[in-house]
This record gives C-alpha cells, structure tokens and sequence, in this order.
C-alpha cells in the first residue's frame, strides 16, 4: 500500500512537473525532438498551461517590447563584452555600446521560430547583434570617422535602422529604436586631434560670432549718427525755409507798419548826426 501511495505520488510530480504555462503577454511554440518531423514539426500555443512530455520542448516568445544593450560592462547585458566595433571609411575602428529595442510580432511568432530554430534570448543574442553589427559596418564604411564622430553621428543611427528594420520585418519582428549608449570609443591618438579640432572649430566659430556682433553694433552706431545728422540737417532745413518765407514776405509798407505798431508814442530823446540835437524832455 505504501509504494503504491509512493508511486502515486511520483507519478504526480511527473505529471506536475511536465505541465508548462505560457504566461501573459507571451506565445509558446511547442517543439517536437523525436520522430520524423523532430525539430520540424511545431505548435503554436497561446495563454495557459500545457503538457509538454518528454520529447517536446516549449519556447516562450514574448510579444511586449524587449529591451537589449550590448555593452563591454560586465554588470550591464552579458558578463562578457558584447560592445560592437565597426570601421570608418579611413579604416578606423570605432567601439561603442549599442542598445536595442524590438518586439516580435503576436500573429509571426510561428514564422520567427521557423526562420531561427532558436528562443528568444538566442535571437537577441546572436541573430539580431549580427544584424546590427553587419549595419554598422555597412554604413560607416562610406562615412569618415570625423564625420560619424559629430554631426553625423544622427543620420548614422537612422541609416543603421532603416537597414535591420528592413531585414527583419518580413520575419515577423517589429523593430522600434536602435540607440548609442554613451560616447564612440576611438583610439586615444584620433579622440585626441578630434577634439582639437573640434575646439579650434568653435573657437573660430566664436570669432566670427564676436566679430558680426561688433560690426552690427557699429552699424547701430553709425545708423543713430546719420539718423540724428539727418534730423538735424531736416530742422535747419525747415528753419531756413521759415526765413526765407518771412524774408520774402516783409516789404517796406510792411516794415514800416510794423514800427508804427510797436512804437509806443515816445520820441527818441537822442538823434543822429545830421539832425541838430534837440531835447524835447518837458521841464
């Protein structure tokens, strides 16, 4: 009765232990290893728990997105160094750490297992950093190191994009960003002159700047100049034409008038030379 009990009892470890779930946000493809389609022959699961006997295996594909950096760190990604290293049209090697992200598509999981043969850590790992290294190659091969190293350094990432996304999505997988995490890392010599000639760049930038401010601010002086000049020369001219319609306008009568109108009635008591002096003060 006891080893009955006791086999019952393994027999239900067994049983327990063969069923396999596949938790949310994930597809399971259950995989047959023996016969005559082993390996070939899959089945595509969805949320829940399944038995997987002894000559099946299940892969679990995540469908929400993955988040991946190859890195030489080793507290960061893989212990060992999965940073990608690449070469410029000079030749020059570059070394960077590279992040990417990606989900597989919910409807392809079965096409992404057909085309791989291999879970999903396995596709990251070695398919997709293949992928990305292979891009990076490609395109900075036609690209100078000062270049990528600078303002290129953009358009090489959206080059590197537009050519893995275009290898992987026909296979079901939805490429969302491929990131430079951190600096390019080049030889010291090259990061050297790089950044000298960086600086005298910005320096030489600089110049200019301070020399376009100085020549703006002189204009605004000799502008304020000319503009008081001008609105000096306006208010002579309009004072000489004031004159000259007055001038124009007096006339003899006119002045004469003019006299008689300011005199107030009182006879000059000292004449000229020709007239004999007299004193017309009452006493």
């Amino acid at each position: 009765m006891l080893k009955r009990l006791i086999t019952l009892l393994v027999a239900m470890m067994l049983l327990v232990s063969a069923c396999s779930k596949v938790p949310a946000g994930n597809v399971g493809i259950k995989v047959y290893l023996l016969g005559t389609d082993k390996g070939i022959e899959s089945e595509e699961l969805g949320v829940g728990r399944y038995w997987v006997g002894i000559n099946q295996e299940l892969y679990l594909f995540p469908t929400f997105t993955q988040n991946y950096v190859w890195t030489s760190s080793a507290v960061e990604g893989s212990e060992n160094d999965e940073s990608i290293t690449f070469q410029t049209k000079e030749g020059l090697s570059v070394n960077a750490d590279i992040g990417i992200a990606y989900h597989i598509r919910a409807e392809e999981v079965n096409k992404v297992f057909q085309k791989f043969r291999k879970g999903v850590d396995e596709i990251t790992d070695v398919n997709l950093r293949n992928y990305v290294r292979d891009a990076f190659n490609s395109v900075a091969s036609t690209k100078t190191v000062e270049y990528v190293y600078g303002a290129g350094k953009s358009e090489l990432l959206t080059d590197v994009e537009n050519l893995v996304r275009d290898q992987v999505s026909p296979v079901g997988i939805e490429l969302e960003k491929i990131s430079i995490i951190g600096s390019f890392r080049l030889p010291k010599q090259v990061l050297a002159a790089l950044n000298s000639k960086i600086e005298a760049t910005q320096r030489a930038e600089q110049r200019e700047n301070e020399l376009r401010e100085a020549e703006a601010e002189a204009k605004k002086v000799v502008a304020q100049a000319k503009g008081k000049a001008e609105a000096r020369l306006e208010q002579a001219e309009a004072e000489a034409k004031a004159n000259r319609i007055v001038a124009n306008s007096l006339t003899s009568q006119l002045i004469e008038y003019r006299k008689i109108e300011r005199w107030n009635g009182a006879l000059p008591t000292v004449t000229g030379e020709v007239t004999p002096l007299m004193d017309f003060r009452s006493k």
